[in-house]
């Protein structure tokens, strides 16, 4: 009975020769299957013994041939395995020392080169050299990450591995040790990785955790600037015979925008928009150009901010009272009764900025009642920001109806103070105090539709002169239809206005800086701005200054809602809060009446939407954000409402489970290659 060893794809087969042509075998493996086996692909015919017993005893003895003896007594040139058998062994080699050659020699290819059919080829010392030491390297790689291992298993976390938490957690490098370790560890231990580096002690405060990932994914150079100073602004600009005022909050240093009234009592009044005008002093692609399209707007979070600009570079051109400030304005004349716009201008000029008029001082004292005269209004600039408010007032309902239907601001806005003052950012044990702050209060009217006047005059004025800009439109309120960037004047419907840009905060955002630089162009060229502004017709790098912006701006608001969220958490631990009002949205979701906290509450999810409802906190995760909670009772009968209707951004700030880039599922190889 003749017996045949065949390569089939780089694995050794032996099987009972059945039939035998020319060009092929057809050949019986010991399972019964018959297979055909090109004739060029056997490697040797033999009758004994069984090819099952055959392959055993000759994998037993590979194993044990000494690669470097084997290395050695191999011939220069092309060998077959046969050759090295009678050299290694004996010159009357059988079969079984044969097929152990052959399985030795295809499994060292640091130390034979394969020639094909049996054939193999010295490697070269050198090579031998460097292979046996990448191999030592990864045995003592794959000693490390068993013992890093071990440690985290134990409770205990090794400092490569704590240095790396972030990259490996988010963006690990698979082929690493460290990741190797933690994949390892977590399968060993049958815990998930956030779990086991908490354990091991990797993890001590959760807020340095969402801090410090947020610095490893969007600032992984650290949030300090390079030496820059302030380029000087160098035109000649006249001095505004105006007095303006801004209308921040006390925190604000980036005041980006100031107003002014002229002409009142007179029937017709100039409303001045005067906006910081770093355009006239940065030029594309400088030092400091670069800075602020690497970061594209300032983050901000309770407690802390990281600005676009370094300080000393906003201070330069920051709208400050008591100083002459350099600015981009726009004046709209008005009818002083009726506010229709007659005419609108947009200068270059400095302009006297009097007062920054403060919200935090101010909310509570400039009411509706003292901007309508039913109340004494004792504050500075008190008739001015009464037209101002009616202005806004009637800028408003126009907006409505181009919209079709009234603005909502139900919900109010929840402002975050940290005890004590700061130099660095906070530890995360602060306490935290949450305030409320109506939407659409006087002075947030005031300024808001300001804002959208002249942000929505000025794209009107770019696309008139044929200038590109950045522009943000929404094609309708109709459901899903979001609002969106371009480089077309496109109606915005949720704000009811032709088109809009956003130009009035060039300190903060780089599109608004961006949008000024082309603004800068009109007003110095008038028709022929296109000729020489910065951005011409279909630039492409406005496409790519849109796509980056969206990025990172998306990555910092999505930062400001989960850190402002982990505050929220810590301020019920802080207040002892065990209960909530709150009311249902959908699919278990409900909205805490008294703090910005939208979660899932079981026994909630049958309720209709509306549902007033008191639940009980049950438990609060600060790593991955998630409040637990079940209902106690429902308040009320009430009728769903819109306002109960959940938004994206409320159903992604009900503490989705934090994404990790981990797989524990990955294999960790001992020899080293990717897992």
């Amino acid at each position: 009975m003749t017996f045949a060893l065949f390569d089939d794809a780089g694995k050794f087969l032996a099987g009972r020769v059945m039939s035998e042509a020319d060009a092929s075998l057809q050949v019986e493996l010991d399972s019964g299957k018959r297979v055909k086996v090109k004739a060029a692909n056997v490697l040797l015919k033999f009758t004994q013994p069984a090819p099952a017993a055959l392959l055993a005893e000759a994998r037993a003895l590979a194993d044990e041939i000494d690669l470097d003896l084997a290395w050695e007594f191999a011939p220069e040139g092309e060998f077959g395995f046969a050759d090295l058998a009678r050299d290694y062994f004996d010159a009357k080699a059988g079969t079984v020392q044969q097929v152990a050659a052959l399985l030795r020699l295809y499994d060292a290819p640091h130390y034979f080169r394969r020639a094909g059919k049996g054939q193999f080829k010295k490697a070269p010392e050198e090579t031998v050299k460097a292979a046996l030491l990448g191999i030592e390297r990864k045995r003592q790689q794959q000693q490390q990450i068993e013992a890093w291992a071990e440690e985290l298993v134990a409770g205990s976390c090794p400092a490569p591995v704590r240095e790396q938490i972030y990259k490996i957690l988010f963006k690990p490098d698979k082929n690493g040790p460290e990741y190797k370790a933690v994949v390892e560890a977590s399968k060993r231990s049958q815990r998930a990785p956030l779990d086991l580096l908490q354990a091991a002690g990797a993890i001590t405060s959760p807020y340095q955790f969402h801090w410090k990932r947020f610095l490893f994914e969007n600032f992984p150079k650290g949030v300090g600037f390079p030496a820059l100073e302030a380029p000087a602004i160098k035109d000649e600009l006249p001095t505004a015979a105006v007095r303006a005022f801004s209308i921040d909050d006390s925190q604000t240093t980036e005041i980006d925008d100031a107003l002014s009234v002229q002409g009142l009592g007179t029937g017709t009044v100039i409303f001045g928009v005067h906006i910081a005008a770093p355009g006239l002093a940065i030029t594309p692609d400088s030092a400091v150009d670069k800075v602020a399209r690497e970061r594209y707007s300032t983050v901000y979070m309770p407690g802390w901010k990281i600005t676009m600009l370094p300080d000393e570079v906003v201070q330069a051109y920051t709208l400050i009272e008591g100083r002459d400030c350099p600015a981009v304005s726009i004046y709209f004349t008005l009818d002083e009764a009726t506010f229709e716009v007659k005419a609108r201008e947009t200068k270059l000029e400095r302009v006297p900025i009097a007062a920054n008029l403060r919200h935090d001082k101010l909310d509570g004292i400039v009411t509706d009642a003292t901007l309508s005269g039913q109340a004494q209004a004792d504050y500075a600039f008190a008739p001015e920001l009464a037209f101002a408010w009616r202005l806004a007032k009637a800028l408003k309902a126009q907006r409505e109806v181009v919209r079709g239907k009234p603005e909502n601001f139900n919900r109010p806005d929840y402002n975050f103070r940290l005890a004590g003052e700061r130099s660095e950012p906070p530890a995360g044990d602060e306490t935290v105090e949450i305030s409320v702050r109506a939407r659409g209060s006087s002075l947030d009217l005031i300024v808001a539709e300001a804002m959208i006047l002249a942000n929505s005059a000025w794209g009107g004025w770019l696309a008139e002169l044929g200038l590109p800009g950045i522009y943000r439109s929404q094609a309708s309120l109709a459901p899903g239809i979001k609002v969106r960037m371009g480089v077309k004047a496109l109606p915005h419907a949720g704000m009811g206005v032709a088109q809009y840009t956003w130009a009035t905060s060039p300190l903060r955002r780089y599109v608004d800086l961006v949008n000024q630089w082309q603004i800068i162009a009109c007003a110095r060229h008038g028709k022929t701005a296109a000729l020489v502004a910065p951005f011409k017709p279909k630039d492409a790098q406005l496409f790519s200054i849109i796509s980056g912006f969206e990025a990172a701006y998306g990555a910092y608001n999505g930062f400001q809602n989960g850190i402002e969220r982990f505050w929220t958490l810590r301020y019920l631990q802080q207040q002892g809060i065990t209960e909530l009002n709150a009311s249902v949205m959908k699919e278990g979701l409900v909205r805490a009446d008294d703090l910005p906290l939208v979660f899932k509450a079981l026994g909630c999810e049958p309720l209709p939407r509306g549902s007033h409802v008191k639940v009980r906190i049950t438990g609060i995760d600060e790593m991955t954000l998630d409040l637990h909670a079940t209902l106690i009772e429902r308040l009320d009968e009430a009728a769903a409402t819109d306002e109960a209707e959940a938004d994206d951004d409320d159903m992604a700030a009900a503490a989705a489970p934090l994404a990790l880039a981990i797989d524990v599922n990955e294999a960790t190889p001992a020899d080293g290659a990717q897992a």
